[in-house]
């Protein structure tokens, strides 16, 4: 970039790390078995049920976005953090597949989700092979056993955020065994901040970065996770569903303590919440009721501080300008998106 071109916004990096990923993870998933290589390519939107070719949406990419950028801020040329942008978007995949069986979600991304499209127990297998060939993926790299480590202990730490946010639902409004905000942080952190952490972090130690360098990014990469919980929160109650494909009020039929809900239940102006809540069918006049508790300022003003920390760190750390600052556009990026 000379001194006169601005700096490539935050979806031009998502593409551009897109297009750099896209040919190993193509090559990665057509190793696996055709049937389960298909279920696959599926949920990556590369292809219809039966294996006809479509360009229906994927995700952003955040995950091997990260990955990449974060080759690139410990100095090395992006394509050093391939292998791990594959491995995270795999696991990343991985657990979509699962997570829409637990929640019951019937679609993703506006299409059918894989346990509808092709049954429950395919989609399991189609998980579970995702996940196995992110780990061969790792394997095969000259840092692979630090590698597969790293991965491993943030899928441990993805499943325990799953699961505190599984058991959440059967949990009070009210009372002393009521979720608390703190609890919701640790939830988010290991079930959306794991992987983020891991990707960026995998991505410097392929890039050749040292220790101290790898644990900022993956502590940058945890406060990301939460902010980007939080906005999630937040365009599950409010967001405009022909945008963000998630069902308007579906979060509270579901009984999920999402954070603007705990919020709201610690505001005087709740009065009556905790009923609405137990009332599937008047989810509009909680997610008003919440609104007016100040649920939604709390939510945002909560990830827009974690968003600080994360920039805090990068900016402590050493690295490449240029992937530094990419990083930092991808962050507002993510938190301001669709608000």
């Amino acid at each position: 970039m000379t001194a006169t071109q601005a700096p490539p916004s935050a979806p031009e990096v998502l593409a551009r790390c897109r297009d750099l990923v896209r040919p190993a993870l193509r090559e990665a998933v057509g190793r696996l078995h055709p049937w389960v290589a298909e279920m696959a390519a599926y949920s990556f939107g590369w292809c219809e049920v039966g294996g006809a070719p479509a360009t229906a949406p994927g995700g952003k990419g955040v995950r091997q976005t990260l990955a990449v950028l974060g080759a690139e801020a410990a100095g090395a040329d992006g394509r050093a953090g391939v292998p791990a942008a594959v491995a995270v978007e795999l696991v990343h995949a991985f657990s979509l597949l699962h997570d829409d069986i637990m929640d019951g979600d019937p679609t993703r991304r506006r299409r059918p989700a894989v346990w509808k499209a092709y049954g429950t127990g395919p989609a399991v297998l189609a998980g579970d092979a995702l996940f196995a060939l992110a780990v061969e993926t790792l394997a095969t790299v000259p840092q692979g056993a630090g590698a597969v480590r790293l991965l491993s202990a943030a899928l441990a730490d993805l499943v325990r955020g799953q699961a505190d946010d599984l058991l959440f639902a059967t949990r009070p409004c009210t009372g002393p065994e009521r979720v608390t905000p703190g609890e919701y942080r640790a939830m988010a952190e290991g079930k959306t901040g794991a992987l983020l952490g891991c990707a960026a972090a995998l991505g410097a130690v392929l890039g050749g970065a040292d220790e101290t360098t790898a644990g900022a990014l993956d502590l940058a990469g945890r406060h990301l996770g939460v902010a980007f919980q939080l906005v999630d929160d937040v365009l599950g109650l409010w967001g405009d569903p022909t945008v963000t494909g998630k069902p308007v009020g579906g979060d509270l039929r579901e009984r999920k303590k999402t954070y603007p809900v705990l919020a709201a239940l610690e505001s005087p102006k709740a009065h009556g919440l905790p009923e609405l809540l137990d009332a599937p069918g008047r989810a509009v006049e909680a997610a008003a009721l919440i609104e007016a508790a100040g649920g939604r300022t709390a939510a945002l003003a909560e990830a827009r501080a974690h968003t600080a920390a994360a920039r805090e760190l990068l900016a402590r750390a050493p690295l490449a300008a240029g992937a530094a600052g990419d990083l930092c556009r991808l962050l507002d990026h993510l938190v301001d998106r669709e608000l």
